[in-house]
C-alpha cells in the first residue's frame, strides 16, 4: 500500500515519471530549471475537463515567455488520452496518464477523490527548484480560472 503524502506549498515536488497521451516519458525532474503546472482534472471525456485542456493548448506561447512548462493529468489510460487530444486538437501540450498504478501522482499530492478513483481538479505550480509554489483544488464542476494561473506565473518573474 502506497504510503500517503499530502505535498503543500513550500515542499519539494516529489519526481515522477508518467506517459504522456504519445506514451513518451515525462520526468518531472528532467525539468528542473523551468516552473511546471500541473493541471489535474477528473476524467477526459468530459466538457470541463475538455475547457480546461484547451486552455492550456490555447496559453501554450504564454508559458514558454515565462519559462513554464503546463502538463494535463488525469487517471485515464494513454490510449484515452491520445484519442481524446486528437479530438480536442491539442498538440502542443502533454496529457499525462496518471493511470498505472492508479493515481499515485495524484495520492502523492494529496489530491486523489477515493470514492470516485478520480483525481481532483487541482493546479499545482513547481518552481524552477522543484518546490510547490501554488496549490489549489477546485469543485468538480468549476473550470479554473486560466487568468488566475497566468497572473500568478507572470508575478513569479
Amino acid at each position: 500500500m502506497l504510503k500517503k503524502q499530502v505535498l503543500q506549498i513550500g515542499k519539494k515536488a516529489l519526481d515522477f515519471t508518467l506517459p504522456d497521451y504519445n506514451d513518451k516519458p515525462f520526468r518531472l525532474s528532467d525539468n528542473k530549471g523551468k516552473k511546471i503546472l500541473l493541471s489535474f482534472h477528473p476524467l477526459a471525456w468530459t466538457p470541463v475537463c475538455a475547457k480546461q485542456m484547451q486552455s492550456l493548448e490555447q496559453n501554450k506561447k504564454f508559458f514558454d515567455q515565462n519559462n513554464t512548462i503546463a502538463v494535463g493529468l488525469s487517471v485515464d489510460p494513454t490510449p484515452s488520452k491520445k484519442a481524446w487530444a486528437k479530438e480536442l486538437g491539442i498538440k502542443n501540450t502533454r496529457l499525462l496518464s496518471d493511470f498505472w498504478p492508479h493515481g499515485v501522482i495524484a495520492q502523492q499530492y494529496g489530491i486523489f477523490n477515493e470514492i470516485d478513483g478520480i483525481s481532483e481538479r487541482a493546479n499545482i505550480i513547481i518552481d524552477e527548484d522543484q518546490t510547490i509554489v501554488f496549490k489549489k483544488i477546485y469543485p468538480p464542476a468549476q473550470l479554473p480560472d486560466i487568468k488566475e494561473i497566468l497572473a500568478f506565473l507572470e508575478k513569479k518573474e
